[in-house]
C-alpha cells in the first residue's frame, strides 16, 4: 500500500471530486433541475460535502476523527442518492440520465465504507506498553503509612 501523506493521495477523495463535478454538470445541463434553486442547491452542497468532509477528516491527523468524518461523507452519499432518486420521481430527470451517477455514487459509498472498516480495525489495535505499571500502586513499606500504637 502506498504511503498517504495528503487527502489528495486518497482514491476516494479523487473519486468524490469527480463525482461532485458530474453533479454540478447535471445541475447546469438539466433545465428542470436548474430552475429548482432549492433542489439544485441541496444536491450540489451534498455532493461537494463528500470530498470536503473526507479532506477535513484527514487533516485532523488521527484515526478517530478521520473515521467520524468518513461516516459523515458516507451520509452525504446517502443524501445525494436520495436527491437523485427524487429527481426521477418528480420528473426532473430520467432513470437513464442518472443511472451512471447513481452507480458511481454507490461504488463510492462502498469504498468509503471499506476505508472505515480498515481504520476501525487499526483503532482497535492498542500498542502494548514496554514497562506496564500496576494499576494499584502500594507503598514499598505498608507499615510506614499505618503506624501502630506504640510504634513511632
Amino acid at each position: 500500500m502506498a504511503t498517504i501523506t495528503s487527502f489528495e493521495d486518497l482514491e476516494i477523495w479523487n473519486k468524490a471530486q469527480v463525482f461532485g463535478a458530474l453533479i454540478y454538470k447535471l445541475c447546469d445541463d438539466n433545465l428542470k433541475i436548474n430552475k429548482d434553486f432549492s433542489f439544485k442547491d441541496q444536491i450540489k452542497r451534498a455532493a461537494l460535502s463528500i470530498s470536503n468532509t473526507i479532506a477535513e477528516g484527514f487533516e485532523y491527523n488521527n484515526n478517530n476523527d478521520f473515521y467520524r468524518y468518513l461516516r459523515y461523507a458516507k451520509g452525504s452519499c446517502g443524501e445525494v442518492k436520495n436527491c437523485i432518486i427524487f429527481s426521477v420521481n418528480v420528473g426532473y430527470a430520467s432513470f437513464e440520465e442518472v443511472e451512471e451517477l447513481r452507480n458511481s455514487l454507490e461504488l463510492l459509498g462502498k469504498q468509503i465504507g471499506k476505508l472505515m472498516t480498515y481504520i476501525n480495525q487499526k483503532r482497535r489495535i492498542k500498542p502494548q506498553p514496554n514497562n506496564p505499571q500496576p494499576n494499584n500502586l502500594q507503598p514499598a513499606n505498608p507499615q510506614s503509612n499505618n503506624p501502630q500504637p506504640g510504634n513511632p
